[in-house]
C-alpha cells in the first residue's frame, strides 16, 4: 500500500521506516525544514538503535516532504505519528492532531485514517465528528496505538507482544491489520475508545510498578533490606514478573510522565479523581529529590561541593533528554551551591538552562569526575561497565559514588576506595 506519515519524530519516523520495511511505499510528512533536509540527505536527526540502518535499506520506499499534499497524493491510508505534549491543565495538546485533520481536505484514494499518537479516549469520536462536516465521512478511522520503548523501538514494532486496532467498521480493521502482514504477533481488535484507553491504562500501570519498587527502597533503606534481594524474589513470582521492578531515581521520558498525567486529568475532567495515580505521580516527582537529600547528609552540605551526572538522558540507548531525572537533579545541586559536571555519550542537551552554562559537558567519566566531591550515576549507559574507575577515584576529591540504578558493582568499587551509596540497599565502603 502506499502509506502516508504525518510526523518525524521517535514514533513517526520508526512507523514509517518499519513499514517500508514490510514492504509499504511510505511517504513522511514533517513541518521542520531542517528535519526533512538531514532525511532526505540520508542522515537521522534522532538517535534510535537500529533505525538509521532501516532507513538505508529502505530508503527507495521512503520520501520525505514537508507538504501535506505530496504525503496525500495517491494515499490510501494516513498515520498520525505527531506528539501530544501536556497543556498547562495536564491534559493533553491535541493542536497538532487537529492540524493535520484539517490537511487531509480532498484525498479521493484515501481509505482510511489512522491515529498512533497518544491521545485521550474519546478523541476518536469527536474526529470522527469533524469527518463527517467535512465531507471526508467515508474514510475509515482507526486507532492504532504504539508501545515503542526508546532505545528498542524497531523491534518493538516489528516484533511487538501485541498489535491493537481499534475500529468501529470491519473493514478498517481489515485494512490495518493488512498493513501490518509479516508482524508475527496477536492482533486485538476493539473498539477505539477501548484502544485510546489501552496505551494509557499500560503507561500508568508500568510507571506504578516502578514507583512501587521505588517505595520499597526507601523502606529497605530504612529497615536494613536489600531491594535486589527482594525485587529478584518478588519478580519470579508468576503473577508479577520481573519487569519494571528496577528501583532507581525514577521513571522520565516522553511517555510515563506526560500519559500518566493525561490519564489523572482526563479521570479527573470525568468525575473521577485517580487517587492511585495522582500517588505515583507525586512519588516519582520526589525521587531524584530523595537522592539529593541522602547525598547532602553524606557530604554534610552540598554548598561548595562538586558533584558529576554520569549519564544525562532518561534511559540509555536514546538521545532523550525530555522529563529525564537529570533535570531535577542539576537543578536541585545548583540551588544548593554545587558546581555541577555532566557525562553522556548521546545526550541532546536542550537549550537552555542549567545545560547551556551552568553544567559542564565533558566527554569521559574520567574528565568527569576531576576534582568532585561526588558522583552520580543517572543513566545505566553500558559504557559504565568499562571505566577504569581506579582512575576515577584518583582524580576525585572526594570518594562518594551515588549508584542512582543500581548498575555497578558496589563491592568492586568499595574496593577501589568509593564509598558507595545505592538506592534501597545499604551503602558499601563505609570507613
Amino acid at each position: 500500500m502506499r502509506v502516508g506519515v504525518f510526523g518525524a519524530g521517535y514514533i513517526g519516523l520508526v512507523t514509517g521506516a518499519c513499514l517500508a520495511s514490510l514492504g509499504h511505499r511510505v511517504v513522511v510528512r514533517d513541518i521542520v525544514p531542517a528535519r526533512v533536509e538531514m532525511l532526505r540527505a540520508g542522515q537521522v536527526p534522532l538517535y534510535e538503535p537500529g533505525l538509521e540502518d532501516l532507513l538505508r535499506q529502505n530508503r527507495d520506499r521512503l520520501t520525505f516532504t514537508l507538504d501535506a499534499a505530496e504525503a496525500l497524493e495517491g494515499t490510501e491510508v494516513a498515520f498520525v505519528c505527531v506528539d501530544t505534549p501536556p497543556s498547562a491543565s495536564g491534559d493533553a495538546d491535541l493542536s497538532r492532531v487537529w492540524s493535520v485533520v484539517a490537511e487531509l481536505g480532498s484525498a479521493p484514494e484515501l481509505k482510511a485514517l489512522v491515529v498512533k499518537s497518544t491521545v485521550p479516549v474519546g478523541t476518536g469520536e469527536q474526529i470522527r465528528g469533524v469527518l463527517e462536516t467535512s465531507g471526508l465521512g467515508h474514510l475509515g478511522y482507526a486507532s492504532n496505538p504504539e508501545f515503542t520503548a526508546e532505545g528498542r523501538a524497531v523491534r518493538d514494532f516489528l516484533r511487538p507482544d501485541r498489535v491493537v486496532i481499534g475500529a468501529e467498521e470491519t473493514e478498517t480493521a481489515r485494512l490495518v491489520t493488512a498493513l501490518h502482514e509479516g508482524i508475527d504477533a496477536p492482533v486485538e481488535v476493539m473498539g477505539v475508545a477501548s484502544a485510546e484507553m489501552v496505551k494509557l491504562a499500560a503507561n500508568a500501570l508500568l510507571a506504578t510498578k516502578i514507583t512501587f519498587i521505588n517505595e520499597i527502597a526507601a523502606v529497605c533503606e530504612r529497615t536494613g533490606a536489600d531491594v535486589l534481594e527482594v525485587a529478584r524474589a518478588v519478580g519470579l513470582d508468576h503473577r508479577l514478573g520481573p519487569h519494571f521492578l528496577n528501583a532507581g531515581l525514577g521513571y522520565g521520558g516522553s511517555c510515563f510522565p506526560k500519559d500518566s498525567r493525561a490519564l489523572r486529568a482526563m479521570a479527573s475532567n470525568s468525575g473521577h479523581p485517580f487517587q492511585l495515580l495522582s500517588a505515583v505521580i507525586e512519588v516519582n516527582d520526589l525521587q531524584p529529590r530523595r537522592a539529593v537529600q541522602r547525598l547532602k547528609d553524606r557530604l554534610g552540605g552540598l554548598r561548595g561541593r562538586r558533584v558529576a551526572l554520569l549519564g544525562l538522558t532518561f534511559k540509555p540507548d536514546t538521545d532523550d533528554m525530555r522529563e529525564a531525572p537529570s533535570e531535577v537533579l542539576a537543578a536541585r545541586l545548583l540551588a544548593e551551591g554545587c558546581e555541577v559536571t555532566g557525562w553522556d555519550p548521546m545526550a541532546r542537551l536542550p537549550d537552555r538552562e542549567p545545560w547551556t552554562t551552568r553544567v559542564r559537558r565533558t566527554k569521559t567519566v574520567a574528565e568527569a569526575a576531576e576534582d568532585c566531591d561526588a558522583l552520580v550515576v543517572v543513566t545505566e549507559w553500558a559504557e559504565l561497565r568499562d571505566v577504569d574507575w581506579s582512575d576515577v577515584a584518583h582524580r576525585m576529591r572526594g570518594r562518594v559514588l551515588f549508584d542512582g540504578r543500581n548498575a555497578l558493582d558496589r563491592e568492586e568499587l568499595a574496593s577501589q576506595g568509593f564509598v558507595c551509596m545505592a538506592v534501597g540497599r545499604a551503602a558499601a565502603g563505609e570507613d
